[in-house]
């Protein structure tokens, strides 16, 4: 029991990380200063959606690991 409890806490952790670097990955909703400047460029080549979409999607289902793992962490005490 322990080996797993070892095992579900490595996993939680990998999945923490993974939700931190995807959410800092992502860019903002209002992108203030660093906006202001690419305006012009994401108006000339277009945005990058489909990155931001696959960020989206991964942090999502980072999240739901991260919540699914510490419940069973929860449970198995």
């Amino acid at each position: 029991m322990k080996g797993l409890k070892t095992f579900l806490t490595i996993l939680q952790v990998i999945s923490a990380l993974g939700v931190i670097s995807s959410v800092l990955l992502q860019s903002g909703k209002s992108a203030g200063l660093s906006g202001a400047i690419a305006g012009g460029a994401e108006q000339l080549f277009g945005k990058k959606k489909g990155l931001d979409e696959l960020l989206n999607r991964v942090s999502a289902i980072m999240a739901i690991a991260f919540l699914l793992l510490s419940l069973l962490l929860s449970i198995i005490k």
